[in-house]
């Protein structure tokens, strides 16, 4: 890895964008950026180059992967170990699985080595400064835009860093945006988290990642690098006093159970025992005046449907796209941003939506429950929910594109 500065950022103070946070989002928005010619400060509280988010699945939906391929990241996540991996559903009717010309391929790599190679990226991109070991203490404002960040290093020196765009890149606690009083909204999450990393035999339909509906509650497994599987057990609360008098062998039990279980019971736990019992969703404006929000900060989301690291790598392109004629001078930053809102609300809002409903903890409704019998039953139609499933179509159009097809299915199976 390259030796990233640890101190405060050389030679310059005023940049085109300050972006608070150098994980995903962060690093991905700081790359893009520099690319296109901007001058970027990116600064992150950890010391550490190597840091990296702990309770994260790691996996990127095959929604993401495009934009892996555009910042020139998916060629070295590959090289250090990664896994193209698509997704595979289980349901009461059975698996959900499209065929292999038909899904999409996700991306697992552990965060562990994910976060350090991304960030190293950054690092290495001309125009970017990334600089360790800085809090943001205040926002500055002027003409009724944030323009600037006061950041603080680990010996309580603080300096200023002013810039045509302050970016919160900084996670679903986000500070960014408390300073700058884009608080949102928390929604109730009604399951709970045990995950680990354990060693040993694969599970079949390797490398595929693995959810299993159990109704309400939810089993996964992540094959990743190394010869790992991430295996998490996520149960509605009614299960947590259970869980919590011996978390692992609760976990290993709940996934020895599923349908077609995975070997989790010849397996060796490699990893500390990931727990998280709150998990609720936030939801934030990602605008505000001179200021974006990216990734968890503007979105974070229940982590059971996997979205989180693929969408802070799209939110941090389409802010790039939409905010780069403004930082080149050619139209207003205000323009850039509301174009930036626009394609956010686009592509996660409905989205957003179903999960949040469906994070209670309820049981499948209805159409829920019609949709995936059928596309258990149906090649076509498991292809078409593998495209919503991993965020390559918004729910309008998977609507117009699966209903149809799964009552026809439902129909002929009532029929004999």
């Amino acid at each position: 890895m390259v030796e990233m500065d640890r101190g405060i950022i050389p030679n310059r103070q005023d940049y085109d964008a300050v972006i608070v946070g150098a994980s995903l989002a962060g690093c991905a928005a700081a790359i893009q950026l520099g690319r296109s010619g901007a001058r970027v400060a990116l600064i992150e509280q950890r010391p550490n180059p190597a840091a990296f988010k702990r309770t994260c699945s790691h996996y990127i939906q095959a929604s993401g992967a495009p934009t892996l391929e555009r910042l020139r990241l998916l060629e070295p996540i590959l090289a250090a170990g990664g896994l193209r991996s698509r997704a595979r559903v289980h349901t009461p009717w059975g698996w959900i699985a499209a065929p292999p010309e038909r899904g999409g391929a996700g991306v697992n790599l552990r965060r562990e080595v994910l976060d350090p190679l991304v960030r190293e990226t950054a690092a290495e991109t001309p125009g970017v400064d990334l600089t360790l070991g800085l809090t943001a203490q205040r926002l500055l404002r002027e003409d009724g835009a944030w323009r600037g960040v006061v950041v603080r290093d680990h010996e309580g020196a603080e300096m200023t860093l002013r810039g045509k765009l302050i970016v919160g890149a900084d996670g679903r606690d986000s500070r960014v945006a408390g300073l700058a009083g884009l608080d949102g909204k928390t929604l109730p999450h009604g399951r709970f988290a045990y995950g680990a990393y354990f060693e040993g035999p694969q599970p079949n339909h390797f490398p595929d990642s693995m959810l299993w509906f159990l109704d309400p509650d939810i089993a996964a497994a992540f094959p990743t690098d190394g010869g790992l599987v991430f295996y998490v057990a996520m149960p509605t609360k009614r299960r947590l006093a259970e869980f919590k008098r011996d978390p692992e062998a609760s976990l290993v039990a709940h996934v020895a159970a599923v349908p077609d279980a995975p070997p989790i019971r010849e397996a060796r736990r490699v990893s500390p025992l990931i727990g998280k019992l709150e998990m609720p969703s936030r939801v934030r404006g990602p605008v505000g005046p001179g200021l974006a929000l990216i990734g968890d900060a503007a979105l974070a989301a229940d982590p059971l449907f996997g979205v989180g690291c693929g969408w802070a790598f799209q939110s941090a392109e389409w802010l790039a796209d939409s905010v780069g004629p403004s930082l080149r001078g050619e139209e207003s930053l205000a323009r850039g941003l509301r174009r930036y809102r626009r394609r956010h609300r686009r592509e996660l809002r409905l989205h957003a939506l179903q999960i949040q409903d469906y994070a209670s903890g309820r049981r499948f409704s209805p159409p829920e429950r019609m949709l995936m019998s059928a596309a258990a039953r149906d090649p076509e139609l498991a292809a078409r929910f593998d495209a919503f499933a991993t965020r390559r179509i918004r729910p309008p159009r998977a609507l117009l594109t699966i209903l149809p097809r799964a009552i026809l299915v439902n129909a002929r199976q009532a029929l004999g």
